[in-house]
């Protein structure tokens, strides 16, 4: 178990259960939630439209807002105005809690900060337990996706994990040397 004390001294303490789940513990009466964005809707009518944005340059684009010269909110982009209402929050899937004074904690966010115990554990997903008032981390290990590597005529082919989704200058230095 590791405990955790926030900067209002609430503790919170991460149970490692026998399935691999964590049990997040602690007083959860005033949090956030996030729940992720779902884009699909509005990009395929933004493409049947004719816009040329990529998805990832969508996603950005849709949120955008107009500021004057002196930062007063002047308008909606373009873009927001005709797509933006078509995103909505998938409010089955919960990617992020935050509790009044921490720990904010996040989809793919590696819980090692926590404590040496919980190191390289990731976050999958969020279940709030009623029963135990408490939250069950499903996690993954930080490292998992290299087990679905394979070496193809010399190149490194591993799928990218989300925790550790951009290898290190060093990873990419010592994967030219091998090849």
């Amino acid at each position: 178990m590791v405990e955790y004390k926030n900067r209002y001294g609430d503790k919170y303490t991460f149970t490692k259960q026998e399935d691999g789940i964590i049990l997040w513990e602690g007083p959860f009466e005033h949090i956030r939630i996030g729940y992720p964005n779902v884009y699909k809707v509005a990009y395929q009518q933004f493409r049947k439209d004719g816009g040329q944005l990529n998805q990832h340059e969508f996603e950005e684009k849709v949120h955008e807002q107009i500021y004057d010269v002196d930062g007063n909110w002047v308008k909606a982009g373009p873009i927001t105005e005709d797509y933006g209402p078509m995103v909505f929050s998938d409010t089955d899937n919960m990617n992020m809690v935050d509790p009044s004074g921490g720990p904010y904690i996040e989809q793919h966010m590696n819980l090692g900060q926590f404590g040496k115990e919980l190191n390289g554990r990731c976050v999958s997903t969020f279940t709030w337990n009623k029963d135990k008032k408490a939250y069950e981390l499903q996690t993954y290990g930080e490292f998992d996706h290299l087990a679905e590597t394979e070496i193809i005529g010399g190149i490194i082919n591993r799928a990218a994990s989300p925790c550790t989704a951009h290898a290190s200058e060093s990873d990419r230095n010592i994967e030219e040397e091998n090849a």
